[in-house]
């Protein structure tokens, strides 16, 4: 006597192997990549395509694929999944914001890894045939604001000449292309300047307290600011072809063009590298490496990448991402730092 399944029956078997065994399969993270997926900042991305053109060539690894999608874009698709193909590593020119943990968590991703890997400064810049700018928060403010107190009212800003402002200023008309809100330095921008700034004006006082933060934030819509959404070359790029214009960059970009643009001073302080080192300029901010756990045993040379960041030959003072205009860490807090990636890593020094 046959004992066994019939064909029809063993093919209705299969059927319900499949449907259990391939949700599981597309469930689960995928297998192990053999190359790094780095999103997030266009701060970093000069930094982070440094270390990654210097890894594919020694690391024995690929070269990592880098993306400029500024900070907020880089978190969203960072914290969208745990997947094998999902980024390993987010740049963030602001430290990640609670929400956006949320966001990870909700999506099955683990809270990141956080290692600070330098300074930058937020520099306003012009052509080097226009006047040098001395700016202060107040004066920035009311270039940049949607609406600005004048006759104890919030109105629609119609400042159009920086003299406007403030007659020590030039007769020159206020062009500023910033960043967009996908932006990190967009963030830091609001919390350095425009927040500091309204919440000086007693003015600001008679507005109901949960509409403060959208008063204070929010950017001119009237063509004198121009959201720039790409990266910051572009910015650069748009500058020096609109007479007189004036733009937010990172600092690494003033180091790196200074033949054709200068900084204005800010509060009576110029951007330099030890005075942002030093935290005197009162624009300077830490930048953040955000690294996929998860990601560390099955994404090839992650650990290996994430090292030769950290490594002095990379970030110290006198490093090559120093040529590129990143801001070193003081020794201690560099040391830091790099026992703590190592710790986190598993290399232990």
């Amino acid at each position: 006597m046959r004992v066994g399944l019939s064909s029809r029956a063993w093919a209705a078997t299969g059927k319900v192997l499949l449907a259990i065994v391939v949700p599981v399969l597309l469930a689960s993270p995928a297998a192990a990549k053999d190359q790094i997926r780095i999103v997030g900042s266009s701060t970093i991305y000069p930094f982070a395509t440094a270390v990654a053109e210097a890894f594919g060539k020694t690391a024995g690894f690929r070269a990592p694929v880098v993306e400029s999608t500024g900070t907020g874009g880089g978190f969203k698709l960072f914290c969208a999944s745990l997947d094998a193909e999902s980024p390993d590593i987010a740049l963030a020119s602001r430290r990640i914001r609670p929400s956006e943990t949320a966001n990870c968590a909700d999506h099955g991703v683990p809270a990141p890894i956080e290692i600070t890997i330098g300074y930058d400064g937020l520099v306003i810049v012009n052509a080097r045939k226009d006047p040098v700018l001395s700016l202060s928060r107040r004066s920035l403010f009311l270039a940049i604001a949607k609406t600005v107190p004048i006759g104890g009212r919030w109105v629609p800003n119609p400042y159009r000449r920086w003299n406007d402002i403030d007659p020590a200023l030039p007769a020159l008309p206020i062009l500023l292309f910033g960043p967009a809100p996908n932006h990190g330095t967009r963030d830091s921008l609001v919390d350095l300047v425009m927040d500091q700034a309204c919440k000086a004006f007693p003015d600001i006082a008679a507005v109901p307290a949960d509409q403060q933060a959208r008063i204070c934030g929010s950017v001119r819509e009237d063509g004198v600011f121009v959201d720039v959404s790409q990266n910051y070359t572009i910015t650069l790029q748009k500058l020096l072809m609109e007479p007189h214009a004036v733009a937010i960059l990172p600092f690494n970009y003033l180091d790196q063009n200074g033949d054709r643009i200068q900084a204005a001073t800010f509060e009576g302080q110029t951007a330099t590298y030890d005075n942002i080192f030093s935290g005197a300029y009162p624009l300077s901010r830490p930048l953040f490496l955000y690294v996929k756990a998860d990601h560390l045993h099955t994404t090839k040379g992650l650990t290996d990448y994430v090292a030769a960041f950290t490594s002095e030959k990379a970030w110290g003072p006198d490093g090559y991402l120093a040529s590129h205009g990143l801001i070193a860490l003081a020794d201690p807090l560099r040391r830091k730092e790099a026992a703590k990636a190592q710790e986190l890593l598993g290399r232990p020094r």
